[in-house]
């Protein structure tokens, strides 16, 4: 498994040991969890609650589609 050295400032460094501790993880674990939601792929948590022009109202749902069509063969 690679491994990724980064550089933070102490006081940044004391609170990323806090947050494992509250959660019960070692730092890598918390860090890797923490990469993992932020860039793992997918959309981030409450992107659609946020991104400029998105829908406000009440949720869309899709009507009945009917009958497929039958159309004649070329």
């Amino acid at each position: 498994m690679p491994q990724l050295h980064l550089y933070v400032p102490r006081e940044l460094a004391a609170e990323i040991g806090r947050q494992a501790r509250a959660r019960g993880v070692s730092v890598s674990r918390y860090l890797a969890d923490l990469v993992r939601r932020e860039v793992g792929g997918g959309w981030p948590r409450g992107y659609f609650d946020e991104v400029p022009g998105g829908w406000v109202g009440e949720p869309l749902e899709r009507p009945d589609q009917g009958a497929y069509e039958l159309r004649e063969e070329l």
